[in-house]
């Protein structure tokens, strides 16, 4: 019973380590300017080092020392986790374009008509080679720590499993996995809850002093203490691979377990599972659910940020709260309607085709359920059609600097890239904190012929009303997708010969990380790239993206969630 609590635990503490990637995902990408495609391929990279080495170490599980070996990888595990906030200490602290000069800069990205255009801005100043060196190196250290954490992760779980099912009383056996089975699925929701909290603190809270930060978490350049997660769930793991080592290997001979002495008809098993076309079908489904969900844990916070307008951290607290445990209430009522109702096989198939189904009533509103982009000058909105000329001209004679990026909402609700772009020449602060309170003489923001005023942060998407019914939607769709779970695993458990049973359980998985946890994240941050309208630009490459076109992404990434679900039905 301490081996199965000491399990949970590190299950647990491991689950955090990697969930808590995708949680901060749109923090690191802000931070370190990197598009969605290459920290969709950051965030499923940890299945690599796993994949290669999940055969072997099936093949294995008799001849070690299964406590030691489990605490060797969640060592790996809690390195990859330090390793991953290490980007943070080794780089200067984090620099955006602000109006008031500060520690950091005198330099001010407001529209200043004597100034030549030549002057330092903050984000042009950051070209060096260091500094493009500076990101090569952060990217490598990232990609380095996923793949110890894939690789770490390899031993816990299979040996685990075994290790219990070996001394445990029949009786007991089941009980004990199934708490480990709900620890695993409470895991990410956890995750995201850490998240939420830590991305309430700002990035370099140890670094610069309270005061000299003039942003608020729900200013689009407020990057949150990512880093600080990754210290907390690594010392988790640590802690909880301590007592391994004290375990004994002491064990009676394994029983009933063919897969070692079945080794030279390998490939033998291999294709008689796979002409199975129960268990290749429901596998096939499973891949289009598992492709849907990797994509949906790695930018459903980032979605919800952009279409609803809300801060990072609520995002997470939205998806751990609510969606999560949708979830994985979905997959304890099919359990217990299968139980309850003592299902055939055909009932089972039935019941996922229904589950799927269903799920599709719930997702296709969401396609709708929306706002365009607000009204960004220059970006998704041009004056130049209302007012003639004089939109193009009114800050001709500010000189402003290209890549300026601290977005201001105009009292004409016009969101402006800068104070900048808007022709604004006063600031007014706030005397107690050094806040910019408003922005005014700004001379593209005209109201009946005078210059108009400004307030700092974007306009917002003006999506709020959506919010509530989209969230009760998605949440209604992930349990009545989730009730399939238990049923479609009957239904490879009981279709195929008892002896390949474990065998095919391991190439089930195998498939599931090929075909979907590997590519899913990929192939959804690509696809939101491409509904980019404007890029932060560093050292002449795109780095994170500013504006997203909120319509075009809210189709891509719903409609391949939606295809996906289409696919598993």
């Amino acid at each position: 019973q301490f081996f199965v609590f000491c399990h949970g635990l590190l299950q647990l503490s491991q689950l955090l380590v990697s969930g808590y990637l995708k949680s901060s995902i749109s923090t690191i990408e802000r931070r370190y300017g990197l598009s969605s495609q290459t920290s969709g391929l950051l965030a499923s990279f940890n299945e690599v080092g796993n994949t290669l080495l999940i055969v072997f170490i099936s093949y294995f599980g008799s001849r070690v020392h299964r406590p030691r070996f489990i605490g060797c990888g969640a060592i790996l595990v809690s390195l990859a986790g330090f390793l991953m906030s290490l980007p943070h200490f080794i780089t200067g602290p984090y620099e955006y374009d602000q109006s008031v000069a500060s520690m950091f800069s005198n330099t001010t990205d407001l529209c200043q008509p004597g100034v030549p255009g030549s002057r330092g801005n903050l984000s042009d100043a950051g070209c060096t080679p260091h500094a493009a060196r500076e990101n090569h190196e952060v990217l490598l250290v990232m990609f380095i720590a996923q793949a110890l954490l894939g690789i770490g992760g390899v031993p816990i779980q299979p040996f685990g499993i075994s290790y219990i099912d070996d001394f445990a009383s029949e009786r007991n056996s089941p009980l004990y996995l199934g708490i480990l089975f709900s620890v695993t699925t409470i895991g990410p929701g956890v995750a995201f809850m850490l998240g939420s909290a830590m991305l309430r603190f700002y990035v370099d809270i140890d670094k610069v002093t309270g005061d000299a930060v003039q942003l608020t978490n729900e200013d689009p350049r407020w990057v949150g203490a990512w880093w600080l997660g990754f210290l907390v769930a690594a010392s988790l793991v640590a802690v909880s691979a301590v007592p391994y080592f004290f375990f004994p290997r002491e064990m009676p001979k394994e029983r009933g377990r063919c897969g070692i002495a079945a080794r030279k008809d390998f490939p033998l098993v291999l294709l008689r599972n796979l002409r199975h076309p129960v268990y290749l079908l429901v596998v096939l489904a499973q891949v289009n659910l598992s492709a849907m969900v990797a994509g949906l844990a790695t930018f459903m916070g980032k979605f919800l940020e952009r279409q609803f307008s809300l801060t990072a951290s609520l995002a997470n607290m939205i998806i751990g709260a609510v969606n999560i445990p949708g979830a994985m209430v979905g997959i304890v009522v099919g359990g217990a309607i299968l139980k309850r109702f003592q299902m055939s096989l055909r009932q089972c198939s039935a019941m996922c085709v229904l589950g799927m189904f269903l799920c599709l009533l719930m997702a296709f509103p969401l396609l709708f359920l929306g706002c365009p982009t607000q009204k960004v000058a220059g970006v998704t909105y041009s004056e130049s059609s209302e007012f003639g000329h004089r939109a193009l001209e009114c800050n001709l004679q500010c000189n402003c600097p290209e890549k300026a990026y601290n977005p201001i909402c105009g009292s004409n609700a016009i969101e402006y890239i800068s104070p900048c772009s808007a022709g604004c020449g006063v600031v007014i602060i706030n005397a107690g904190d050094n806040s910019v309170l408003n922005y005014a003489n700004c001379s593209c923001i005209s109201e009946n012929g005078l210059a108009g005023f400004a307030k700092p942060g974007t306009c917002g998407t003006g999506c709020s009303h959506l919010f509530l019914p989209f969230v009760v939607l998605s949440c209604l769709a992930g349990i009545l997708a989730s009730t399939s779970h238990t049923p479609s695993f009957m239904l490879i458990l009981r279709s195929i010969q008892p002896e390949d049973k474990s065998f095919a359980v391991g190439i089930q998985f195998m498939l599931l990380r090929v075909l979907a946890w590997m590519p899913g994240p990929v192939l959804y941050g690509s696809a939101i790239d491409k509904t980019c309208i404007l890029w932060e630009k560093k050292c002449d490459r795109k780095a994170a993206c500013r504006y997203y076109d909120n319509n075009l992404f809210r189709q891509r990434y719903l409609g391949l969630q939606f295809f996906f679900e289409v696919g598993a039905f």
